[in-house]
């Protein structure tokens, strides 16, 4: 059976161009473009994995991190931050909410990406 990545990205464009990536490599994905869309999202499915980008409208990823973890709606599903904002207190604080890998989108192609969440991927 084919692995489940829920995306949780603003942008559009950016959002498809992973899914298709990771859709050609056999892998199951489905798009959020918000923390609310994801949290509905988890309440009635359960990723193998979460890429998650930080910087998004209306609540940011460590808000979302912080009320998935406290509710335990997504509590072994492993994490990854993938975003621009390269701010080291935003880092500590998405690893102590326990993501896996904090990841900047600049420094990967969508290959490369796929290459690093599937070490995350069992």
């Amino acid at each position: 059976m084919a692995k489940k990545i829920l995306i949780v990205e603003d942008e559009e464009i950016l959002a498809q161009m992973y899914k298709e990536k990771f859709e050609q490599e056999g892998l199951e994905v489905d798009l959020a473009f918000s923390c609310q869309e994801a949290i509905d999202y988890l309440k009635n499915n359960k990723p193998d994995l979460i890429l998650l980008d930080i910087l998004l409208p209306q609540e940011n990823g460590i808000s979302f991190l912080q009320k998935i973890r406290k509710d335990g709606t997504a509590e072994k599903v492993p994490i990854v931050a993938f975003s621009n904002y390269d701010e080291p207190a935003t880092k500590k604080e998405a690893f102590a909410w326990g993501v896996k890998a904090y990841l900047i989108k600049t420094q990967y192609t969508p290959s490369q990406l796929l290459k690093e969440i599937k070490k995350f991927l069992k």
